[in-house]
């Protein structure tokens, strides 16, 4: 089952004290050569738009002990309003589990091998919150770590205002130690909007927040179990409760509800 979690040692990692971005800040694409092929603005509101996004739905775990159950097309969940994909967790009942919350994945609707992407986004505080925004390879059925996983921004409620972005593959996993991750310092990341960002070509792997480059993982040309990079991959978005790394330092109940409020995403090629 695929894991977004780092090890304790990824928090010891050097930071980067960094203030928030204008919102213009990455209009255009001047750093990676290509044009704009995916976006989605959120101009409209209720549901996400069905003809890019799909709901991972449950409350397994998934694979981190979390303990959510991820609920679909539900308003009180995911719904945009005011411009933006408001992504919500709340403390409720639902299927055996205390809390619920949403889980978007473009799978099958935007899939892109190589590019840049942008995602204009505003985090939740509060220990106990762990919000993604992520890719997973396109594959059916897929095998993690095998197929890879790139996470563009995590952030757990913990340690408010640490960013990380991370690799893992079946080489570099955080299960055997050996993940890659970076990690970066943003203050003001839930009380104001960021431009989290990757740049992935067949050479590296590219992570920044606000054209501020943090974290490179390159391409070393030694097969699938270092790089799995050269297949299609999809976006997620969600906000998990507790799990093995969300959970380290248990749940604040008062913080609820918890909302990841997203501007816009942009995918280049």
């Amino acid at each position: 089952m695929q894991s977004k979690t780092p090890t304790i040692a990824a928090l010891f990692l050097p930071i980067i004290l960094i203030t928030c971005n204008n919102r213009n800040a990455s209009q255009n694409s001047e750093t990676y050569p290509g044009k704009l092929v995916w976006s989605e603005e959120f101009n409209y509101t209720g549901l996400p738009d069905a003809t890019k996004w799909n709901y991972d739905a449950g409350g397994h775990g998934w694979g981190n002990n979390e303990l959510q159950f991820y609920t679909q097309m539900r308003q009180e969940n995911a719904r945009v309003e005011n411009g933006n994909l408001v992504i919500e967790a709340r403390k409720e009942n639902s299927h055996g589990r205390d809390y619920t919350s949403a889980r978007l994945t473009s799978k099958g609707k935007g899939d892109w091998k190589y590019g840049k992407i942008e995602v204009r986004a505003k985090i939740p505080a509060g220990r106990g919150t762990w919000p993604a925004i992520w890719m997973l390879a396109s594959t059916t059925p897929l095998a993690w770590p095998d197929d890879g996983e790139i996470d563009i921004m995590e952030h757990v409620g913990f340690d408010q205002g640490k960013i990380h972005g991370t690799i893992h593959t079946k080489k570099y996993n955080h299960v055997i130690g050996t993940h890659k991750s970076g990690t970066i310092m943003a203050p003001d990341c839930s009380t104001a909007f960021h431009v989290y960002g990757l740049q992935w070509t067949a050479d590296s792997i590219k992570i920044s927040i606000d054209n501020k480059e943090y974290f490179k993982f390159a391409n070393e040309h030694s097969g699938k179990a270092a790089w799995p990079f050269d297949q299609p991959f999809h976006l997620v978005l969600d906000i998990a409760i507790g799990g093995d790394w969300g959970g380290q330092l248990g749940v604040d109940s008062s913080i609820f509800p918890a909302r990841m409020e997203i501007d816009y995403i942009r995918v280049y090629q």
